[in-house]
């Protein structure tokens, strides 16, 4: 169709590089989550880098633009378990305040749900 609007993400190239955007995010992801746990643990650069990955596509998914696609809510699902069970066993090697551990626990569980909730609706 070519273009179809006048907003920034109104024609098939803005989709097109939307979807390499995303698909970048989720390749990140991927690989953090496929890759050794360690880089996933919480003071690791993919400790804080998939969050805010998993943040991103969400808010990219709920501007309902052409070319976001999500992961499947099953494979998000899957890295919520692998991403929080590194987490559950070395948060505690840090010495949080027992305050923000359960209030960290919980966004880190929101963030997974809320994008797989996403999938699910976009599916």
């Amino acid at each position: 169709m070519g273009t179809w609007g006048a907003g920034n993400f109104d024609s098939d190239t803005a989709a097109d590089h939307l979807s390499e955007l995303a698909g970048r995010l989720v390749t990140e992801v991927t690989e953090a989550m496929t890759g050794d746990p360690v880089g996933i643990e919480p003071d690791e650069y993919g400790g804080v880098a998939v969050p805010c990955n998993l943040e991103l596509l969400l808010v990219l998914a709920r501007q309902g633009w052409v070319g976001v696609t999500l992961p499947s809510p099953e494979v998000i699902r899957s890295w919520q378990k692998t991403f929080l069970a590194v987490w559950e066993a070395t948060i505690d090697g840090l010495e949080p305040e027992p305050a923000y551990k359960a209030e960290r626990r919980a966004v880190l569980n929101g963030t997974f749900e809320r994008l797989a909730e996403a999938s699910a609706t976009a599916e």
